[in-house]
């Protein structure tokens, strides 16, 4: 009698019909992390009220996340934040790639150049997964910090993907779109993101007036890899007051340049 093959990475004698109670536990520890990592510093009483679980519950996952050093506790709160073994873990993630640490110089420059934030995102379940940022030094300025998602439809490198995407991978992404809106600005329609691609393919770079944070613009371009494929979107963020129509146009012009030096330097 022939011994069935076992799929790989799936231990002897697995059962997949009930969830496992050791395997809920795993859910809910990695449902405080989540949230830790979205709302930051948070109480127990505001951590059990968002996932829904009792505090004593939270309590024993949290104390066993502390103990790994993936949460940590501090303030005159009481508040519980993501801890650092949680940041390197999270740091494997970039370094499967070298797009990270090739763009930075490129994303400095560009923000000596414009005076504006520079930021580098990739997509990731149809977001913008932002992954690096180099910030202005101007009081007044725009914030992404590595970890925040964004829509595609709602974003200047969002749009940026989209518009370097071929037609099936767009029509893919609006077929299960929902166009959130954040502003009356936001793009809310299949017809209105077509548009906005075709001009975006023409211009060759995306902007986001608006869409997603009123009194703040962004224009982003594509980078590509060595087979020409988008593996990310870079981008410089700033307030409107400084980011008028004719200075909007000439950051295209360098947002352009700076994609295309980032290309250069993965093979692109």
């Amino acid at each position: 009698m022939q011994t069935p093959v076992r799929r790989r990475g799936r231990p002897k004698g697995l059962k997949t019909a009930q969830q496992p109670a050791n395997i809920q536990a795993l859910d809910r520890a990695l449902d405080v992390l989540e949230a830790l990592a979205t709302r930051g510093g948070t109480t127990l009483s505001e951590l059990s009220a968002h996932l829904d679980q009792a505090p004593a519950t939270m309590h024993r996952v949290l104390a066993a996340l502390e103990r790994r050093r993936y949460v940590e506790s501090g303030t005159a709160r009481q508040e519980w934040f993501v801890g650092p073994e949680a940041f390197r873990l999270g740091s494997a993630f970039l370094r499967r790639t070298n797009v990270v640490e090739t763009c930075r110089p490129v994303m400095r420059d560009l923000m000596m150049r414009t005076g504006e934030t520079s930021n580098l995102g990739i997509e990731r379940d149809g977001d913008v997964l932002f992954v690096s940022q180099v910030e202005t030094h101007e009081s007044i300025r725009a914030f992404f910090p590595p970890g925040t998602r964004a829509p595609l439809h709602a974003s200047g490198i969002g749009k940026a993907l989209l518009g370097a995407f071929d037609d099936a991978r767009v029509e893919a992404f609006i077929k299960a779109a929902t166009f959130v809106r954040f502003t009356d600005k936001t793009i809310a329609s299949a017809a209105q993101l077509r548009d906005a691609i075709s001009e975006i393919r023409k211009r060759g770079y995306a902007l986001d007036d608006e869409e997603r944070t009123l009194g703040m613009r962004c224009v982003a371009a594509p980078v590509r890899n060595g087979y020409g494929e988008v593996v990310a979107g870079i981008s410089v963020s700033g307030p409107t007051s400084r980011m008028s129509d004719t200075s909007v146009r000439e950051m295209g012009r360098l947002v352009v340049e700076a994609a295309a030096e980032a290309s250069r330097k993965l093979g692109g």
